[in-house]
C-alpha cells in the first residue's frame, strides 16, 4: 500500500523526489534536533496521482486525519478549536526550487469562531485580526484565484483612513475592517462566503498547491531551466508560529554566507512583528539580519549556532526562514541556497579552504551558464556618473534597456528585439514571464530575500531592490527628487552596487573575460582567483580536449585565449560571402574553361585564409572542412531574376535565368551541397585542398607548425568519400604536405555505415546540428520559432534538440557510430564540431561516449572545458552541478 503522508520525523534530506526539497528538508533539521515547528508532508507521489486522476488518492483522507491529530497534540490544540486553534501553513514544495509555484497560504484553520479565541489565548486582539485578514487575503489571491488588487486597494484605503504608513500602524479597529472588507470581496468574486471549516481550507489548499504544478508560470520556469515536468510537486502542512505578535515577534532570511558575492558573514533580512510572506514577497523594506543582534541577542545567537550547524551539515551555503514568536526562535525551512554566478564559485573555493568539500566537488558545484555570466560586459567604474537613485545590490552585472512597468509589455518588448528593464513596486509570481524577458529588474521595495531578488540570482538577471527614493505608479516612476522615469525611457541598472543611471551607459569587458585573454593575472581579485583555481582543477581533470569553431584568424587568436586547443571546424563557404559570393556564381555557371579561371582566382584568395588561420593556430591542429553550402545561397535569386527579365528583359538576364532555373532546387539543404557539390563541379575541392597545402608549405618555410586536417563534408556513402579522400590525398603528397583526411557524420545513413565509412576516414566529427534535422525530420530555421514552445508545454521534450543533445534519438546514432568506426579503425580520431559542443549537458553524453574532443563557438570554450572536467570528475563520483 502506497504511503502518501510522512511526518518530518520520518524523513531526510535524501528524499528530495518523494517529499520535494521543502519537505526533505524540514524533515532533515528535525533530525538535526533543530527547533521545527510539528508538521507533515504529502507526497509527490499524490500529487502524480491528482493530476493524472483528476481527483486526491482515496487513501490521503485518512492519512492527513492521522498525522494531523499528532501535529493537534505536539502543539496542545486543535484545528479549528474554537477556544484555542491550531493555525497550519500549507506549502508548495518541489524537488527543485521552483519560484513560479504556489504562493504559501498562512493561518489555515481561522474562522469568524476560533478567531475570537486566537484573540483570547494571545491576549492580542489586534494580532487575531491580522492574522485573520492575511489567511483571507491569501488565501483569495492564491487558491481562489481573486485579483489581489482589489485587496491591495482597500490595504491602500484603510491606511489612508487612518493615516498610517504601513499596515503595522493600523489599529485593531481598522484591521476588523480589513477582515470585512476581505469578506466581502471573496463573496464578491467567488459568489461564496469565505470557507469557514477549517478541514474545507486545507483540502482547498491543498489540491490548489498540486494545480499550481502545470500552472503557466510553473510551466515557463520548467521550460527555461529544464526540469522535468513529470515529477509532481509536494505539500507542506506545518503547525503555525507567529511573527506579527508584537515587537518580541518577527520573522527574517538569513543566507550563511553572502549570496551575492560569496563573502563570509551574516548576511539576510528580519521584519518585528510580521509573518515571513512579508520578508520574502519584498512588499515591506526590512532591517538588515545583523540588526537582530540588538532586538533579540538571544534569539540572533541561537540563529548564529543553527545557520553554522547547517552550513556544516550541508557543506554549503544556506537559506534559511526563521520565525520568532515571543522570544522563542524556531526554523521553517533551509533550503541550499541560491547564489550568483560569482558567489557560486567563490564560495565553491572557499568550502575547500574551510575543509568541507574537495576540489572535486567544488568544480560541480559551479556551472557553464554561470561561467557564461562572468564572462558578460560590466559597466566601467572609473568613469561612472552620479546614479539617479540606488537601492540594494541583489543581484550582479551591468543592465541596459528601455524602461517597462508591467511583465506584459516586458515580454511584448523583448520579443520585438529591445532590451528592456522591468520596473515593479515588488515582484511576484505572476510577474515570471516579464523577468525571464527582461535584462534586468528594479522594484522600489523589498530587500536581498525578496522575490525579485532570489528569482533573479537564480536565472542569472541583474537586479537593484529597495530603492525608498523610487515611487512605482502603474505606468511610471517618480524619484525622490521629482525626476519621471517613463516607458521608453532609457535606464542602466548595476546589480554589483545597486546604482540606477537614466540613460544608457557604456559597458566594458567583465574581468572575468579579460582574465581569459590574459588581460589581467590569475591573482587579480578574490573572484578570479577562484575561477582561476576551478579552471585549472577541470583541465587537469578533463579527457575530452576542448576546440573550437573559428572561420578567420582572429576568431582563431579568441578561441586559442579562452584555451582552445585546436580548431574542430572552420567553415569555408564564410570565406565567399561579400564579394567573393560572385566567383562562387560564375564558378557554377560557367563553362569547364571559365571555371578554370575562377578557379585560379579562388586558388589565390583561399591560400591567404588558410595561412592567416593556420598561422593563428601554429602548433595546433585546424580542421578545415571544405565547401558545405546549399547551392542556391550562391545562385542569384530566381524571383528577382524573373521580374528583371519580365521588366527589363536582355539577353545576358535570359541565359543567367535560364542556367538558374537548371540548377533551382525545392529544398536545398536536401540537394546539390557538401561532397555532392566538391564531386559534381569538376575542380572544386581539388582547388580547396591544393591552397590548403600551399599555405602549410609557405609557413613550414617560415619555420612554423601548422596542422591542417581536411574534413569533407556531408558523406552518406564510403564512395563518395573514397572518391573525395583520394583526390584530396593525392594532392597533399604532391605538395609534400602531411594531413589528415576525414569527415562529418551529419547524415543518418552515414552514422549508420560508420564501419565502412571509417575504412576512408581519418577521423570524423559529427555534425550534430544537420544530424538532429535529419534525425528529427526539422528544419531548424522553420520550427524551433513555430512549434517548439507547444512540444515542451506537450512534453515531447523538455528542451530544444538544437540545443542540448538529443541522446535517445540523435544520441543513439553517435553512440553506434563511435562502435563501430572504432572497431573499423581503432585510431580513428573523434569529435563533435556541432552547437552541442559548448552545451554542458550535451558535453556529458560526448565524454561517456568516447570521443577525443568537442568544438564550439570561442565564446564558450571556457564552458565546454569546465564541463569537459565536471564529465571526467563525475566518472570519479565528483559531484555534478545542478544550478537549480
Amino acid at each position: 500500500m502506497t504511503t502518501y503522508v510522512y511526518d518530518f520525523a520520518s524523513g531526510d534530506a535524501g528524499m528530495r523526489d518523494l517529499l520535494g526539497g521543502k519537505g526533505a528538508n524540514l524533515a532533515e533539521m528535525t533530525r538535526l534536533g533543530l527547533p521545527v515547528p510539528p508538521g507533515f508532508t504529502i507526497t509527490t507521489e499524490a500529487c502524480r496521482h491528482y493530476l493524472q486522476s483528476g481527483g486526491l488518492p482515496p487513501e490521503l483522507t485518512d492519512e492527513v486525519h492521522e498525522h494531523l491529530k499528532a501535529v493537534e497534540s505536539a502543539m496542545g490544540r486543535r484545528l479549528g478549536d474554537k477556544d484555542d486553534p491550531l493555525l497550519v501553513s500549507v506549502r508548495s514544495g518541489a524537488k527543485f526550487s521552483m519560484p513560479g509555484m504556489m504562493d504559501t497560504v498562512l493561518n489555515i484553520g481561522l474562522n469568524d469562531e476560533s478567531v475570537v479565541g486566537l484573540a483570547r489565548q494571545s491576549g492580542d486582539d489586534r494580532f487575531a485580526a491580522d492574522t485573520y485578514r492575511r489567511l483571507i487575503q491569501m488565501f483569495a489571491k492564491t487558491v481562489q484565484g481573486l485579483d489581489p488588487q482589489p485587496f491591495d486597494a482597500a490595504i491602500d484605503a484603510i491606511k489612508a483612513e487612518a493615516g498610517a504608513a504601513t499596515e503595522s500602524q493600523l489599529s485593531t479597529e481598522h484591521m476588523w475592517k480589513l477582515v470585512d472588507r476581505f469578506k466581502d470581496l471573496v463573496l464578491t468574486g467567488t459568489g461564496k462566503p469565505f470557507p469557514q471549516q477549517p478541514s474545507e481550507q486545507l483540502w482547498q489548499a491543498t489540491e490548489a498547491v498540486f494545480r499550481s504544478w502545470n500552472s503557466e508560470r510553473a510551466e515557463l520556469y520548467r521550460r527555461r531551466e529544464g526540469i522535468a515536468s513529470d515529477l509532481g510537486t509536494a505539500v507542506n502542512i506545518v503547525a503555525m508560529v507567529f511573527g506579527n505578535l508584537g515587537e518580541d515577534s518577527g520573522t527574517g532570511v538569513a543566507f550563511t554566507r553572502d549570496p551575492a558575492t560569496g563573502a563570509q558573514g551574516i548576511y539576510g533580512d528580519y521584519l518585528t512583528g510580521a509573518q515571513g510572506e512579508d520578508v520574502v514577497a519584498g512588499t515591506h523594506n526590512t532591517v538588515a539580519l545583523t540588526e537582530l543582534e540588538k532586538i533579540d541577542k538571544a534569539s540572533y545567537d541561537k540563529l548564529l549556532a543553527i545557520m553554522e550547524t547547517l552550513e556544516n551539515h550541508y557543506r554549503d551555503v544556506c537559506d534559511i526562514e526563521f520565525t520568532i514568536e515571543r522570544g522563542t526562535l524556531w526554523m521553517l525551512q533551509t533550503r541550499v541556497g541560491k547564489r550568483t554566478a560569482a558567489a557560486a564559485f567563490t564560495i565553491a573555493s572557499d568550502l575547500v579552504d574551510d575543509g568541507l568539500i574537495s576540489l572535486d566537488e567544488a568544480v560541480g558545484r559551479v556551472s557553464g551558464e554561470q561561467l557564461s555570466q562572468l564572462m558578460f560586459p560590466t559597466f566601467d567604474g572609473e568613469n561612472l556618473p552620479a546614479p539617479l537613485v540606488r537601492g540594494i545590490p541583489a543581484s550582479p552585472g551591468a543592465a541596459v534597456g528601455t524602461a517597462v512597468f508591467s511583465a506584459e509589455r516586458a515580454i511584448e518588448k523583448a520579443q520585438a528585439g529591445q532590451d528592456v528593464i522591468l520596473i515593479r513596486r515588488e515582484t511576484n509570481p505572476d510577474d515570471l514571464g516579464g523577468m525571464i524577458a527582461a535584462a534586468g529588474i528594479l522594484t522600489a521595495r523589498g530587500g536581498k530575500t525578496s522575490h525579485a531578488a532570489v528569482v533573479a540570482r537564480g536565472m542569472g538577471k541583474t537586479c537593484v531592490c529597495g530603492v525608498e527614493a523610487l515611487q512605482v505608479l502603474a505606468d511610471h516612476a517618480i524619484t525622490a527628487d521629482g525626476h519621471t522615469i517613463r516607458e521608453g525611457d532609457e535606464i542602466s541598472i548595476d546589480g554589483s552596487t545597486g546604482a540606477v543611471w537614466a540613460g544608457r551607459i557604456d559597458v566594458c569587458p567583465s574581468p572575468v573575460a579579460r582574465y581569459f585573454t590574459k588581460e589581467l593575472p590569475a591573482d587579480a581579485d578574490r573572484l578570479i582567483r577562484a575561477v582561476d583555481r576551478l579552471m585549472r582543477h577541470a583541465d587537469a581533470s578533463s579527457r575530452l580536449h576542448v576546440w573550437a569553431n573559428a572561420d578567420t584568424g582572429a576568431d582563431a587568436e579568441r578561441a586559442r585565449e579562452f584555451g582552445a586547443v585546436g580548431i574542430g571546424l572552420c567553415r569555408t563557404e564564410h570565406m565567399f560571402l561579400g564579394e567573393r559570393r560572385q566567383l562562387v556564381e560564375r564558378l557554377v555557371l560557367a563553362n569547364e574553361e571559365g571555371q578554370k579561371a575562377v578557379l585560379d582566382q579562388l586558388l589565390e584568395l583561399q591560400r591567404g585564409d588558410f595561412t592567416e588561420i593556420l598561422r593563428a593556430m601554429d602548433g595546433l591542429p585546424v580542421v578545415i572542412r571544405l565547401l558545405d553550402p546549399p547551392l542556391h545561397e550562391f545562385l542569384p535569386s530566381i524571383i528577382d531574376l524573373s521580374i528583371a527579365q519580365a521588366t527589363e528583359p536582355t539577353t545576358e538576364n535570359e541565359k543567367l535565368l535560364t542556367a538558374v532555373k537548371r540548377l533551382h532546387e525545392h529544398n536545398p539543404m536536401l540537394g546539390l551541397r557538401g561532397v555532392r557539390l566538391g564531386l559534381v563541379i569538376k575542380g572544386l575541392y581539388e582547388m580547396q585542398v591544393s591552397a590548403i597545402a600551399q599555405a602549410a608549405l609557405a609557413l613550414k618555410q617560415e619555420g612554423l607548425d601548422p596542422r591542417p586536417e581536411i574534413m569533407i563534408p556531408l558523406v552518406a556513402d564510403v564512395t563518395e568519400l573514397h572518391l573525395s579522400a583520394t583526390s584530396a590525398r593525392a594532392i597533399l603528397n604532391e605538395h609534400g604536405v602531411l594531413a589528415p583526411v576525414g569527415t562529418m557524420i551529419e547524415v543518418p545513413r552515414a552514422a549508420l555505415t560508420a564501419g565502412d565509412i571509417a575504412t576512408e576516414a581519418d577521423f570524423f566529427s559529427f555534425g550534430t546540428n544537420d544530424l538532429t534535422q535529419m534525425t528529427w525530420g526539422f528544419s531548424r530555421d522553420d520550427v524551433e520559432g513555430s512549434f517548439f514552445g507547444k512540444y515542451q508545454e506537450l512534453g515531447v521534450f523538455d528542451t530544444s534538440p538544437f540545443a542540448t543533445l538529443d541522446t535517445s534519438g540523435v544520441g543513439q546514432l553517435v553512440s553506434q557510430a563511435v562502435k563501430a568506426g572504432r572497431a573499423a579503425q581503432p585510431e580513428l580520431h573523434l569529435g563533435v564540431c556541432g552547437e552541442h559542443g559548448g552545451d554542458p549537458e550535451s558535453i556529458q553524453f560526448f565524454h561517456a561516449a568516447g570521443l577525443d574532443y568537442v568544438s564550439c563557438s570561442p565564446f564558450r570554450v571556457p564552458v565546454a572545458r569546465l564541463a569537459a572536467g565536471q564529465a571526467a570528475l563525475a566518472d570519479k563520483g565528483g559531484e555534478k552541478s545542478d544550478s537549480r
